[in-house]
Formats: C-alpha cells, sequence, structure tokens
C-alpha cells in the first residue's frame, strides 16, 4: 500500500483488498474478558461512530477497537493497579492528577449503565438501537452537557475515556489487539517500529518507500 508524503489514503482498490484480508478473521468471534454483551454492543455502535470507516479507510469496528478495550480492562491499567487510589476523592486543579475513586473499567461499566438509560430516557432505545443520527445526538450530549451518569462520574469525563480508548486502539502496534493489520497506521502513513525510518522525518516530499510493520513482525 502506498504512503505518500505525510499521509496515506487508502485506494478504492487497496481498501477493498484490506477488507476482503480481515473477512474471515472477524467472522471469528473474539470472546471478551471483561465486557458483558450489551456492554459490547454498546461499544462497538459508540466507536464506529467516534471512528467511522469512510472511503480514507476502515473503522474502530474493523480495526478491532472494542477488543483493545476490553483487553485493557484486565491490565493494571484497566484495574487502576499502578494509581493512588485511596481517599479522599475531591475536585481539584488537573494539574494534580487523575483524582476519581474509579479505575477505568469501572468508568465503563458505571458510564455505559448509565449512558444507556439515559438513551432510554430520551430516546425510547440503548445506545445500540438507536439510529445514526440520534447516536451522534447523545455522543455529543455526554461530550457537553452536565449529564451525570452515576453517583459522582460525569458524561463527559465517561465520554474522554472512550475517545481517548477509540483513538488508542485504532493506532496503537497491533500486538495490543486494536489497529487489525495496521489498518490506522496506513491512513497514517505511519512506518510502524522501522528502525530506519528517522532517515526520512525531515524529508517532507519524496513518498516513503516502504510500509508499516508491527513490534511482531507483521508488515501491512
Amino acid at each position: 500500500m502506498a504512503l505518500a508524503g505525510t499521509a496515506a489514503f487508502w485506494t478504492a482498490d487497496e481498501f477493498a483488498d484490506w477488507r476482503r484480508a480481515i473477512a474471515a478473521e472477524a467472522d471469528q468471534a473474539y470472546t471478551p474478558r471483561y465486557f458483558t454483551p450489551d456492554e459490547w454492543r454498546f461499544l462497538e455502535a459508540a466507536t464506529e461512530q467516534l471512528f467511522p470507516e469512510d472511503a480514507t479507510g476502515p473503522g474502530a469496528k474493523a480495526l478491532g477497537v472494542v477488543g483493545f478495550i476490553d483487553r485493557q480492562m484486565e491490565t493494571p491499567y484497566g484495574r487502576g493497579s499502578l494509581w493512588f487510589m485511596s481517599e479522599p476523592f475531591q475536585q481539584g486543579p488537573a494539574n494534580l492528577g487523575y483524582q476519581l475513586p474509579y479505575a477505568p473499567r469501572e468508568i465503563y461499566r458505571i458510564g455505559i449503565a448509565g449512558a444507556d438509560r439515559y438513551c432510554r430516557d430520551h430516546h425510547g432505545h440503548v445506545f445500540a438501537d438507536l439510529d445514526h443520527p440520534s447516536q451522534i445526538e447523545m455522543l455529543s450530549a455526554f461530550e457537553k452537557l452536565p449529564i451525570m451518569l452515576g453517583d459522582t462520574l460525569t458524561a463527559g469525563i465517561f465520554f474522554e475515556q472512550l475517545r481517548t480508548n477509540t483513538l488508542e486502539g485504532a493506532f496503537s502496534d497491533p500486538i495490543h489487539g486494536g489497529n487489525r493489520h495496521l489498518g490506522g497506521w496506513v491512513m497514517l502513513g505511519f512506518p510502524g517500529a522501522r528502525a530506519d525510518f528517522m532517515d526520512w522525518v525531515d524529508q517532507y516530499g519524496p513518498a516513503y518507500p516502504l510500509g508499516s510493520v508491527s513490534i511482531s513482525g507483521e508488515t501491512a
């Protein structure tokens, strides 16, 4: 796949080839380690709205973003094991860092339940069953409005967690479970784990001649 200049775009044929390459893999169901089936449905719908498939390349679902997030919830990061998580919890300046009583996995569990409850109250259906315009409306509300999804969890915090992990799943190394077949990197023209890329950092005109490569050795 051609990587031209500082960004790359899929041709129609390249995108079709990539979709065919993952078709068999997509048919093999991933078994969630943390999320329930209903939570999984929410995340598949929400992440695809945040990172949709379009003419430039694959979306969150094709890239395996929800599987990436699910795997992360079973790590020390997901459990909050690496942070100081003892009381008191107080709202403080941003430079004091993370101040919530919830680990990321708890943000998702509380946030998804609250988000689906809010969607039912306002649209009569859970998020995954809404049409696309309504899903976008709800995500915008979660991002911008002072909505509470739990006793102390705001929709804005939940939205930021979801958006951050969605982008991580789309663009992290495939060894972590997302960025399936390096599709996110191909869209960016990112070389990945190539030791020789420093020779090309300051070359803004020429097309980079080599494709993306994962730490595992997988190539685009």
